[in-house]
């Protein structure tokens, strides 16, 4: 048994466990995440397709999998789900123009090397699969804040069906504060995690600071950070008045 299926099979038991049904149904949503990620790439290798579009609509699927499949069609649900799309559709725009303006499409110097041997001339637009990764690297944070600020608000409102808007609104914006520093800092630690061998890398070839805070591919993924970064932040508000809008009109109509 490889220790990659032995891994697989420990996670299935511990989200089995603690998660109960929901947690096998999270497991399974791996997988289809993990499917619709291969699909997306695999369209994208066609010529005439566009990634950014193929990312947004592959977004789209990896929300509603991840909140829909897994905690059902419900009003937290639903109200994340259009949160992240929301905060999605304003980071797109902002993601497209850093991208063009920081040049960090295609590939560093330090990756050079082993491409050496291979064409580049492949007929993709280097600029969309770069906003298309730092799209796609977003999706996860995003939707991970978003159902985080619309669960504890629905059940505040529950408890407290006369509570008001804005005291409801207030309360999301609350929570959100508490998960804003950690999620940032998760994303901040999994770059220097992920990406501490090329750090130890730029140390051995003798970089300087400078060099190495302008290398092409410490760019791409501090590019990365800060608008995932940027995502939890824009979601937190818009999750917190959508909901606080929706179940309190929802409330007072049906009263």
């Amino acid at each position: 048994m490889s220790v990659l299926v032995l891994l697989s099979i420990i996670l299935f038991v511990l989200m089995a466990i603690v998660g109960g049904k929901k947690g096998v149904k999270s497991f399974i949503a791996l997988f289809l995440n993990f499917g619709v990620l291969i699909i997306t790439i695999l369209v994208m290798n066609d010529p005439n397709a566009n990634p950014i579009w193929l990312t947004l609509l592959a977004c789209t699927f990896i929300s509603a999998i991840s909140l829909f499949y897994i905690n059902d069609v419900n009003s937290k649900t639903t109200m994340a789900f259009f949160s992240t799309i929301i905060t999605l559709v304003i980071l797109f725009f902002f993601i497209i123009i850093i991208t063009e303006q920081s040049m960090i499409q295609g590939f560093g110097a330090e990756e050079s090397e082993e491409l050496m041997t291979f064409s580049l001339h492949i007929g993709i637009d280097f600029v969309k699969v770069a906003t298309s990764v730092i799209i796609m690297s977003t999706i996860g944070a995003i939707v991970d804040t978003a159902i985080s600020i619309t669960s504890p608000m629905r059940e505040i409102h529950h408890h407290n069906p006369t509570i008001t808007r804005k005291d409801l609104f207030m309360a999301g914006i609350r929570i959100g504060r508490d998960i804003l520093g950690t999620s940032t800092n998760t994303l901040f630690f999994a770059f220097f995690g992920g990406y501490m061998g090329l750090l130890i890398w730029f140390k051995d070839l003798s970089y300087s600071f400078g060099e190495i805070i302008n290398a092409k591919v410490f760019n791409d993924e501090m590019i990365t950070i800060l608008t995932a970064g940027m995502g939890v932040a824009l979601v937190i508000p818009i999750a917190s008045w959508m909901t606080s809008y929706y179940l309190v009109t929802m409330g007072t109509k049906k009263k």
